[in-house]
């Protein structure tokens, strides 16, 4: 075999493992079987709500977890804690600003196996405009060609300007958010 052959041989093998790599598994969400929502204490009690619309694109191999990419969209609008006082004013200019910021946004690219099922993705989280970043932990089973995740990430909801107006002594600053999905590959 000459050099060259040797040279060409190494790039196509290069290549075809970038290509592995880059493939990642597509899952699909079912809406209609996943849960995004949120809690934060408020006075004494836990506030608990969900995001009613809401979309994930989700591209995952556990082979290969580092090339993994989610890109999670969330509509504000659609927070729903089943309280009417506090469903019309999370998407007020003071809460969501709703009108001004009609989406949300998480991005991970990239996750790591943390041990058994459980992964970390280290992405980033954009409200209102302000993006930070945020740890999503998750755990995944994988039976067939259904997937379960289940994960938590907090934020500090000051950091996105969230009702920057009311005091931590009657909402916490920080929010727990909870994802429960299943999707299909």
């Amino acid at each position: 075999m000459t050099l060259k052959n040797i040279a060409l041989s190494g790039l196509a093998l290069t290549m075809i493992g970038t290509f592995s790599a880059a493939q990642a598994e597509s899952w699909t969400v079912d809406a209609a079987n996943s849960t995004l929502a949120f809690e934060v204490q408020q006075g004494s009690s836990p506030l608990t709500g969900t995001f009613t619309a809401w979309d994930a694109s989700i591209d995952f191999d556990v082979s290969a977890p580092e090339s993994a990419v989610i890109l999670a969209t969330i509509n504000p609008a659609s927070a729903a804690t089943g309280n009417p006082q506090f469903d019309t004013t999370l998407p007020a200019a003071d809460w969501f600003d709703a009108a001004g910021f009609p989406v949300a946004e998480f991005k991970a690219e990239g996750a790591s196996l943390v041990e058994g099922n459980s992964y970390r993705a280290e992405g980033t989280l954009t409200i209102k405009g302000a993006s930070h970043p945020v740890s999503l932990d998750f755990t995944l089973d994988i039976d067939g060609d259904t997937a379960k995740a289940k994960g938590t990430a907090t934020l500090n909801r000051l950091d996105y300007q969230l009702g920057a107006g009311v005091g931590t002594d009657t909402v916490s600053d920080l929010v727990t958010v909870t994802l429960d999905l299943t999707a299909t590959r």
